[in-house]
């Protein structure tokens, strides 16, 4: 059987978790004898499609393609219409929830549902902004649904009139075995903390950065670390020097070796999130021996259980004496060190990637 994959996190994408997702399950498929994909990518700047034998790859086909990424888009777009016309495939698989291939799709159609934040809380959001109805879209369409966690599953019942039947919890996995590479980087301070991804809205920042500033005032050792969500911005550099630690706090655009590093030596990796579908960056600071913070949420106690120090994720006060108290004992830090190790064992990627291609089975 054949499974096709589209294009729009790979276009839109060069890091990140969504294709760094579906680039896994491409990589599992390759490892099965019953299985083969077909990938909806002329162009694009990702990263974990790099080796993928694209149509439009080199020098060349960079230079004139990747002034734009709308180009890309575009092109990409009119690539997977045109497969999807030809339906020379099994199973249907896009990577995100723009419902162009409506009309065209003939085959039965996989969504994968990675969280139920615009649902959960919509007044972070744009009211323009046209996700939950394209998602909505898919979910009514898809007939087969994977879930990332329980608690996604359960939003997603709450949410939609869904078949549960139709829905199947595929947690996300690691590479436990493969090592990990480091990358160095140039005057990373002795004492961080670590703050990953978005900063925006539900991701908590602004909380977190009000409830870390005691302890940066007091602790002329101490910094913070932040990597992905794009540069820091004009509004937060103002809110940044309002609180007094302009010098206290540095953006890295990490590649993925150097965000192990960032992990590696970080004393504390803090995720506030006010919700999350899973939390991918747990798994990444487990596997680099970092001790972890988590807002008290439900999907964080689903995938940290006891690997984890947890603070009232509302609560400023909590979370600068959770900070605190974990930064100064040693001990804790490292014991949690080892439950990240075994909790970790928990998530191996090949279950994730045979439980996916299961599901490709079960329908085609």
């Amino acid at each position: 059987m054949k499974v096709f994959i589209d294009h729009q996190k790979f276009t839109t994408q060069k890091y990140g978790g969504i294709s760094r997702y579906f680039a896994n399950i491409i990589e599992g498929i390759k490892q099965s004898d019953s299985i083969t994909y077909q990938l909806g990518v002329l162009h694009a700047k990702n990263h974990y499609i790099k080796d993928e034998p694209l149509a439009l790859k080199g020098s060349l086909s960079d230079k004139i393609l990747s002034r734009s990424e709308k180009a890309d888009y575009m092109l990409n777009q009119y690539y997977c219409e045109r497969l999807l016309s030809k339906s020379e495939f099994d199973v249907f698989h896009p990577t995100y929830y723009d419902p162009y291939f409506f009309k065209q799709l003939k085959k039965p159609l996989v969504v994968t549902i990675h969280d139920l934040t615009y649902e959960r809380l919509p007044e972070y959001f744009w009211a323009k902004d046209p996700l939950t109805y394209q998602k909505r879209l898919n979910i009514e369409r898809a007939d087969a649904i994977i879930a990332i966690s329980n608690t996604t599953r359960n939003d997603l019942l709450h949410f939609f009139k869904v078949d549960p039947a139709k829905v199947s919890v595929i947690y996300h996995g690691i590479d436990i075995d493969t090592p990990l590479q480091f990358a160095p980087i140039a005057n990373l301070p002795e004492r961080y903390v670590l703050f990953v991804g978005d900063r925006s809205g539900y991701k908590n920042f602004y909380l977190f950065m009000n409830a870390i500033k005691p302890l940066l005032l007091s602790d002329p050792t101490l910094q913070v670390i932040l990597t992905g969500g794009g540069r820091v911005e004009i509004a937060d550099e103002e809110f940044l020097k309002r609180l007094g630690l302009t010098d206290r706090v540095r953006h890295i655009n990490a590649t993925d070796e150097q965000l192990n590093s960032l992990y590696k030596n970080a004393q504390l990796f803090v995720y506030p999130s006010l919700y999350e579908g899973f939390g991918l960056p747990i798994l990444e600071a487990y596997k680099a021996r970092c001790p972890i913070l988590l807002s008290d949420t439900e999907c964080f106690r689903e995938v940290a259980a006891d690997a984890a120090v947890f603070f009232k994720a509302t609560d400023q006060d909590d979370l600068t004496s959770k900070l605190s108290s974990t930064l100064a004992d040693h001990a804790l830090r490292a014991e949690l060190v080892e439950r990240g190790m075994k909790r970790l064992a928990d998530f191996p990627l090949k279950k994730s990637i045979d439980a996916t291609l299961d599901v490709y089975k079960s329908l085609a």
